[in-house]
């Protein structure tokens, strides 16, 4: 098990799945199990993507 961090929101995540896992290794997490390690670049623009789409989503709500 580890402790992973989004943006400053902590979960426990199960290594099981992963390979050789690492304190700083990035991972894509998926109900509780990290699945895959990808490399910082494009951890960095999927969470760029995601923090896109979220205020996309807020902003469209704010206006309704």
């Amino acid at each position: 098990m580890a402790t992973i961090d989004v943006d400053g929101v902590r979960r426990e995540a199960s290594l099981l799945l992963v390979e050789n896992p690492k304190i700083g290794d990035y991972v894509v997490v998926h109900a509780g199990f990290a699945i895959n390690k990808i490399n910082e670049e494009h951890a960095l623009e999927s969470l760029k993507l995601l923090r896109e789409a979220a205020s996309l989503i807020f902003d469209n709500d704010k206006q309704k």
